[in-house]
């Protein structure tokens, strides 16, 4: 039987913990991790969906508004995630041509897509002006871009303006994107801004979206329905000004939160959506369509790193697990611990779930260099050669985003289902990277470029 961690309490998800164990079994099984492949990805299918259903029935709960979630693409970047998430009812929201192209692969129509982006060219804009796609535009600067642009040809985009709120940083100040200094949009509270934003809607009767984004990992809902409320209370200020309901769509942005301590999810989509209900009641009496950009929360709980256990050491009295999972797959965990732990689970060599009793030992990846470390002294039964640790928690901004430090491979990403009786299917998403594409994306069809 799949085992249950004795941590695991109300309002756990049982059902996809046993599913991980079923699947951590049968890639051993059917030989997706071997010897040969000592490193695979696994996305739970059925976890993706189940995501996908609580955002829409948590913001469809508190408002008959139009609500589009359109999912940020950065957050996990693989085309047959876009298209189940399309299939699901969800949208995208794209930050570069990559990830435009990556929506359009997927069959993600313009009318569910938006682009987001600090620094999009004439060309983006052109493009997704072409497209009919829905643009937030960052600054006053492209402000000015788009106004050429919109005068020159017509165009079926929704045009928006995003505003930094400036409520304040949580607690990972590289992901807070609503400081005083911000990168982002335009800050209401410096001087003069805000009566500027008014009048840049006045003299742009196209201008009808207003975009904030204040959420991320680290940032308490509090702070993130404080800064939605002040982007509303400003649509209200410019449409009365406007004496017509000129802003007729509010883009909140996403940055749920993710609980990477248990299996347990929460924050949920349904505290967030009644927070904001009770913030700004007028976000969702209907006068406003709504846009949604969550990313982290709709996929982070649904991804696994497997990998076997290659060697096993002492060093200093601390047993080390050396693994083929390391900062190339978890990079912000090995460079920033603190902010990003993440746990790690045991398996012996046939997949099932290791016990006996806790030993405190060192997990460490396959990179040439000492801090290339999943966990430190964490507790867990002992590690031996040939086992199989899984990270679990790793379905945005791990495995998706490859750190190609020592030219380590790509590993191969495959997405699960379980059935009733308990076999897993798998299909693959992203195929290993193998030597021969390292080698063409090194340049080496160019070896002799630097000594003709």
């Amino acid at each position: 039987m799949p085992h249950t961690p004795a941590s695991r309490g109300d309002g756990m998800d049982v059902m996809a913990s046993s599913r991980r164990d079923l699947a951590v079994r049968a890639t051993v099984d059917q030989g997706l991790l071997s010897a040969a492949e000592p490193v695979v990805a696994l996305l739970d299918t059925a976890g993706i969906r189940a995501s996908a259903t609580a955002l829409t029935s948590a913001f469809a709960a508190v408002t008959d508004a139009h609500v589009l979630h359109a999912f940020a693409v950065k957050a996990c970047p693989l085309v047959p995630v876009l298209r189940l998430l399309h299939e699901a009812g969800l949208g995208v929201e794209v930050a570069s041509p990559g990830e435009l192209a990556l929506a359009r692969a997927a069959g993600i129509p313009p009318g569910h897509t938006v682009l987001d982006s600090p620094a999009k060219t004439p060309a983006e804009l052109r493009q997704a002006l072409a497209l009919g796609i829905a643009v937030n535009a960052d600054n006053l600067q492209e402000l000015a871009r788009l106004d050429a642009l919109v005068a020159s040809a017509p165009t079926a985009s929704p045009l928006g303006l995003r505003v930094n709120p400036q409520v304040g940083a949580g607690s990972i100040g590289a992901l807070s994107t609503a400081t005083a200094t911000s990168k982002f949009g335009v800050a209401l509270r410096d001087e003069g801004a805000r009566k500027t934003v008014v009048q840049a809607f006045l003299e742009r009767p196209w201008l009808t979206r207003m975009h904030t984004h204040t959420g991320s990992q680290g940032v308490p809902l509090a702070l993130m329905a404080e800064g939605v409320g002040e982007a509303y209370a400003l649509a209200e200020e410019i449409n009365h000004a406007a004496g017509r309901q000129q802003i007729d769509t509010l883009d909140i942005g996403g940055g749920l939160p993710v609980n990477f301590a248990s299996d347990e999810e929460t924050p949920t989509y349904a505290e967030y959506a009644r927070l904001l209900a009770d913030t700004a009641p007028g976000l969702f009496d209907g006068r406003y369509r709504l846009v949604t950009e969550f990313g982290r929360s709709l996929l982070a709980k649904h991804g696994t790193v497997l990998a076997r256990v290659e060697y096993t050491k002492t060093s200093g009295g601390r047993p080390i697990a050396v693994t083929h999972a390391g900062v190339q797959l978890a990079t912000r965990t090995v460079y920033a611990p603190g902010s990003w732990p993440l746990r790690v689970l045991a398996y012996d060599s046939e997949g099932r779930p290791r016990t006996g009793e806790e030993v405190v030992q060192d997990v460490a990846g396959p990179a040439c260099f000492a801090g290339d470390l999943l966990a430190t002294g964490r507790a867990l039964p002992p590690l031996r050669q040939g086992d199989v640790v899984a990270v679990p928690d790793t379905g945005a901004y791990y495995f998706a985003h490859h750190y190609a430090y020592n030219s380590l491979p790509r590993p191969g990403v495959h997405g699960f289902t379980v059935a009733e009786d308990g076999a897993v299917t798998f299909a693959t998403v992203r195929k290993p990277q193998t030597l021969a594409e390292i080698v063409a994306e090194s340049g080496g069809g160019e070896a002799e470029a630097l000594v003709r």
